[in-house]
């Protein structure tokens, strides 16, 4: 449930009202914005009887969210969310974002030669992984702790934030001692605990859509933060498994637009996992700038057929060069 103040409500009758809702056992949270000021309810399992509600001074209407995402979506705030990480705001009218870096942080030299490239091309934040989920288990796992020093060494000498992956709550002191941005990966969007705890640490969180998730499923994940305290969420559409082998997923624009339609969360794409073929990334981030994305997540390596994971999918510097000017940057 919401309830909208009017324009001329004083503080003391907000919270007159907001003390009102915890009376009854519930949650209440004031949600000041450029249009109204209103007070979220939250904690009740059912219909709430308003009329006491809509009898308070200042009082200008009551909206029963119908939707099961409620922090999430529109109806509770109409405004776009913006999301800072680091310097960098991410959602609203803010600048498209390019957000690059190799799959895996394999070394030193590597990283810091891929951050000093992406740095150069526009890309405002790194990507990076130090903990790798792989489908195999001979694969590359990640540098692990390994590559904490490494994030950091970009984050100061390099001057870029970072967004990395954490995989278990039990990595997750570690991994955010190192990053601007936690990354919840397509595996882990419904890994309840790891969402809540990971939205407890205050840092912005980078939730991608799982595999096989609807759209309901995916606002429900990001509910799980938000609902924890944390409303600096940014979603990433990287591509949905579907009966097609051509490309590595079906990358699914739908969501991007549907997003902007039901949520006031800003939404990124990953077009080098929703395809895995470096030669559709550029194309796929065209198209997204185009579908109303706040930005694009790439892979870049400087010699993708020697890459630990994901070469296939990986831009070298030349095409990543390419990419950024098609984008304007």
């Amino acid at each position: 449930m919401l309830i909208v103040m009017d324009k001329s409500a004083a503080a003391d009758q907000i919270e007159a009202v907001a003390e009102l809702i915890r009376s009854m056992g519930l949650r209440a949270q004031v949600l000041p914005g450029s249009i109204r000021t209103a007070i979220g309810v939250m904690g009740n399992v059912g219909y709430v009887d308003a009329d006491q509600v809509m009898l308070m001074p200042g009082v200008r209407e009551i909206i029963h969210v119908s939707k099961p995402y409620k922090l999430v979506s529109r109806e509770w705030k109409p405004e776009d969310s913006v999301v800072r990480v680091g310097d960098v705001p991410i959602g609203g009218h803010s600048s498209f974002v390019l957000i690059a870096g190799p799959c895996s942080i394999e070394s030193d030299e590597q990283a810091i030669a891929c951050a000093c490239e992406v740095k150069k091309r526009g890309a405002a934040v790194f990507r990076g992984g130090i903990f790798k989920p792989r489908t195999a288990p001979y694969d590359f796992q990640g540098l692990g702790a390994l590559g904490v020093a490494i994030l950091n060494e970009i984050r100061k000498n390099v001057g870029l934030p970072v967004v990395t992956e954490v995989l278990h709550v039990k990595n997750l002191e570690l991994v955010a001692s190192c990053a601007d941005m936690l990354q919840i990966g397509t595996r882990n969007m419904q890994n309840f605990d790891l969402l809540v705890e990971a939205a407890r640490t205050g840092l912005p969180i980078l939730l991608k859509r799982g595999m096989s998730a609807r759209m309901e499923e995916f606002l429900l994940a990001a509910e799980y933060i938000l609902d924890a305290g944390n409303s600096q969420v940014v979603l990433c559409e990287r591509g949905i498994r579907t009966f097609e082998t051509a490309t590595r997923n079906t990358l699914d624009l739908n969501t991007v637009a549907l997003v902007r339609e039901l949520s006031h969360l800003p939404i990124i794409v990953d077009p080098s996992h929703g395809t895995g073929r470096a030669s559709l990334v550029k194309p796929l981030s065209l198209a997204s700038k185009a579908a109303g994305a706040h930005g694009v997540m790439v892979e870049v390596h400087p010699n993708p057929t020697r890459a630990l994971s994901d070469g296939q999918q990986s831009l070298d510097f030349e095409r990543f060069k390419e990419l950024a000017s098609a984008l304007g940057f």
